[in-house]
């Protein structure tokens, strides 16, 4: 191009477009163990860096790429790629992807409000009377020892398990009025409804599968729990921690589920095995059994879709025999009708025939027969059909 003198015009619309893919590819927000948020302008080389990840993890999290459901335990950081929720959490800090989506801000808006811990939020609300008095008795309703690391991931796995749930709620409220509708009325309007809502709900059971696959693998899995213990690992390897592993109390609440919260309380015992999961696999536990009960929803869905099919198959059925009815009447008339044409041509030929000659009653009685013998015939037909269930009684 420089060679020839030319210079090719840029289309303002695509440099924008990938500007704006790059912007979104660089757009994370950093969340402290205080709750505050700071938008970060970074690149995938120094998100590597500061949590000290593989590429292939990173990658996983591209907006621009596809990949299923994953909640990794790394060495310093726990790699978490639900749906819409992009992060990273680490010991102390937490990094998300997009926090101007419109699914991501609520996300941000739990994690600031969750993260910071319950001593830490009494003393920041400490110069307002009232208001500290209600925050304290919030601290106190729903105190959480969690480590860092769990908060951050149980806020993650309440909102996809929400957001799931709330996308099968609606899609619930569309798909059974459709249904009935298409079970009073067969049309093809009521069919290309039901058509697109079956096709959104096989969407949206496959999203639910793998988030649920996924938490069974890691109930299923010890190693992979003990992975996620971040805090754990850090003060293990710390020089400085000479009192021994880390203690953690296993109090982590759960706000969808108020009965994993109560048993949870309820064995609150100091954990000092450094193999000990339970904290770890009561929380996973909770929301496991939440995204199972939505799948259940689905299935039941896809169940009633299943019935309903096979009523309007049995339906369509009904009218083919009815169609297959009147086709046996025309096929009978027809017969019949041939049988006299039969007569008449026979009658009607030039051909002399010996018993054609002063015998005129003849044309009489052939036309007698022939009409019995249709009668018979006709009934036969109809009687053979009954038998062979074709037509109705």
């Amino acid at each position: 191009m420089a060679r020839d003198g030319h210079v090719v015009p840029v289309d303002p619309q695509t440099t924008l477009t990938v500007k704006k893919k790059k912007q979104s590819s660089r757009n994370w927000i950093l969340l402290d163990c205080t709750g505050q948020g700071t938008v970060l302008d970074a690149d995938k080389y120094q998100i590597m860096h500061r949590v000290q990840i593989h590429a292939r993890d990173l990658r996983i999290l591209d907006p621009l790429l596809s990949y299923p459901s994953t909640i990794l335990g790394r060495e310093r950081a726990i790699v978490l790629n639900l749906e819409h929720i992009k992060a990273i959490i680490t010991a102390e800090e937490v990094f998300l992807r997009d926090p101007t989506d419109e699914h991501v801000i609520p996300v941000v808006e739990e994690l600031q409000r969750r993260l910071p811990p319950s001593n830490a939020v009494q003393l920041h609300v400490q110069g307002d009377g009232k208001a500290y008095q209600g925050r304290q008795h919030d601290g106190e309703a729903e105190e959480d020892d969690s480590p860092f690391e769990f908060r951050a991931l149980e806020v993650a796995l309440e909102a996809i398990c929400s957001y799931l749930a709330a996308r099968t709620t609606e899609l619930e409220t569309a798909a059974y009025p459709a249904l009935d509708e298409l079970t009073a009325k067969i049309s093809s309007r009521n069919l290309d409804r039901v058509r697109k809502l079956k096709s959104a709900m096989t969407r949206l059971t496959a999203r639910v599968q793998k988030v649920r696959d996924e938490l069974e693998q890691l109930l299923n899995d010890d190693d992979d729990m003990a992975d996620l213990y971040l805090s754990r690992k850090m003060n293990s390897s710390s020089p400085v921690s000479g009192s021994g592993p880390a203690i953690w109390f296993p109090a982590s609440p759960t706000i969808g589920s108020k009965i994993s919260r109560a048993s949870r309380a309820s064995m609150a015992t100091v954990r000092g095995d450094e193999d000990d999961i339970e904290e770890l696999e009561m929380l996973l536990e909770a929301y496991f059994m939440q995204i199972d009960g939505t799948l259940n929803k689905l299935t039941t869905l896809r169940e009633y879709i299943d019935d309903t099919e096979d009523y309007i198959n049995i339906q369509l059925d009904n009218h083919r025999n009815q169609l297959i009815q009147l086709e046996l009447f025309l096929s009978s008339g027809t017969v019949c009708l041939s049988i006299y044409s039969l007569v008449g041509a026979i009658f009607g030929m030039n051909i002399p025939y010996t018993w054609n000659e002063n015998h005129e009653y003849m044309f009489k009685w052939v036309v007698i027969v022939s009409g019995v013998a249709c009668a018979i015939m006709f009934v036969a037909i109809i009687y053979y059909a009954r038998l062979k269930g074709l037509v109705g009684s």
